[in-house]
């Protein structure tokens, strides 16, 4: 063997030996966002990433972690999501066997006729034979070409196992939310009804002061229409309290019984931790939804390996040994024994321009992962960009609503003493009663809107899968 072929041939071993692959070396793209959030009132960062957070943790109140632990049995979205963690693992195990030989175990039989026309005797005969062999095939993977796709196989798995931690992380968040929801559509409900009951008090004494004569017929419509418009809201809760059930049964696939249910939202609120807001926009990387889209450009890499494989030889080594024999009684005896041995090797010459046409696509799929994992990054950092800027102004929201109420109270009864007093007319009283009602609603509102805010700061800093 001359010195060249020696040092190619030393090369191809060693090259095998050691596991390489043609794929790219990989490199985490820079993150296309600024290093921090910038939010007003922002906060020291947390000892404790809310990745690392689980949400039996974040979630303190027992009713509210029993329904999420009978939706992460019953969910069906969640369930696909496992399955096709079950499918990609399959498909990665068929891709690793193909570093391994392949054994076969084969028996068979060959019956042929000979014709008089060709027969040694002059007579037709059926000539039989039977044989027994045990097969083996192998491609020797110098160049990569099986390892880089077992490796894609790895990364599309472990993509998929993302793709199932950020489903139960939307599915808890989600049932969380719609927990809340009803408990502020259950205050709203009551917020309504003991409206509806005063205006109709309010009613009675009006429709009395008419046909006494002290009131007109434009103070009992205007009374009539307050006392409507509480009996209509009532009406419309009750509707959304069905809605939220509904809602709640769907997520978990089971009714939730009555006691599951939170009586108040700000006792529901007090159950839901808080998150430090100054938190560096690393721990994006850390999301569930991330870390699936850098799992797929990993699988694009390591596709463009197995095409730039496909340019070079394939060796393939194929072998067999068994028994053949004219008689199947005599199959296993002396002088029966045959083998067979048949390496190959395929040298690609021309294909029309199909490989490189296949490498181009594997750099332009590559180039999609990037970009798809920038735009990941992007929309995770605004969605917490977005879930910070609420947050900054909430308490103060909440403090002012509460203000509100307070001074709309405070108005409602120093209108309802002038008007029994005299001194203003019945549609003053109303006004009064109005805004006290919707100082009341949006009360409930940003509440129920601080609450949301804290469960979607834990959901899109990558909480809740533990």
């Amino acid at each position: 063997m001359n010195s060249p072929l020696r040092v190619l041939c030393a090369a191809l071993i060693a090259a095998f030996a050691a596991g390489c692959t043609l794929a790219p070396r990989y490199e985490r793209p820079a993150l296309p966002v600024p290093s921090a959030w910038e939010t007003p009132g922002s906060e020291e960062a947390a000892n404790v990433a809310a990745a690392d957070l689980p949400w039996r943790d974040y979630f303190a109140d027992t009713r509210l972690r029993t329904i999420i632990e009978l939706a992460l049995v019953n969910n069906r979205d969640l369930r696909i999501a496992a399955l096709n963690i079950e499918r990609a693992r399959a498909m990665y195990r068929i891709q690793r066997a193909d570093l391994l030989p392949s054994v076969d175990l084969a028996g068979g039989q060959n019956a042929q006729r000979v014709p008089e026309a060709i027969s040694p005797t002059g007579s037709a005969y059926i000539n039989r034979q039977y044989s027994a062999t045990v097969g083996a095939s192998w491609e020797l993977d110098f160049f990569g070409r099986i390892r880089s796709q077992n490796r894609q196989a790895v990364e599309l798995y472990l993509a998929t196992e993302e793709a199932r931690r950020s489903a139960q992380i939307s599915l808890v968040a989600e049932i969380a939310n719609v927990w809340l929801a009803l408990a502020a559509d259950r205050e709203l409900y009551e917020l309504a009804r003991r409206t509806y009951d005063t205006q109709q008090k309010s009613v009675e004494l009006i429709r009395k002061s008419f046909t006494a004569g002290a009131a007109s017929a434009l103070d009992l419509a205007q009374a009539r229409t307050a006392m409507e418009r509480a009996r209509a809201d009532a009406a419309r809760y009750t509707a959304q309290l069905a809605r939220d059930r509904n809602a709640l049964a769907m997520l978990t696939g089971a009714a939730i019984s009555e006691n599951l249910q939170a009586e108040t939202l700000a006792g529901a609120l007090s159950t839901v931790a808080d998150l430090p807001a100054g938190i560096p926009s690393e721990v994006l990387t850390r999301r569930p939804d991330v870390l699936q889209a850098e799992h797929m450009l990993r699988a694009a890499n390591a596709d463009i390996g197995a095409a730039r494989a496909a340019f070079f030889p394939r060796i393939a080594l194929t072998a067999g040994a068994g028994t053949a024999s004219p008689t199947l009684d005599g199959l296993f005896e002396s002088g029966t024994r045959l083998w067979s041995f048949a390496p190959q090797i395929v040298l690609p010459i021309f294909h029309a321009g199909a490989l490189r046409a296949n490498l181009d696509r594997s750099k332009i799929e590559r180039n999609i992962q990037i970009a798809q994992y920038e735009k990941t990054i992007q929309s995770a950092f605004r969605e917490v960009a977005d879930a910070l800027a609420d947050r900054a102004t909430l308490a103060e929201q909440i403090d002012a609503r509460s203000e509100l109420v307070n001074a709309a109270n405070e108005s409602y009864r120093l209108s309802e003493a002038r008007y029994r007093s005299g001194l203003d007319s019945h549609l003053v009283l109303l006004d009064a009663q109005r805004s006290q009602y919707t100082a009341e609603q949006e009360l409930i509102a940003t509440r129920l809107a601080e609450a949301s805010n804290r469960v979607m700061l834990y959901k899109v800093l990558g909480g809740g899968w533990k």
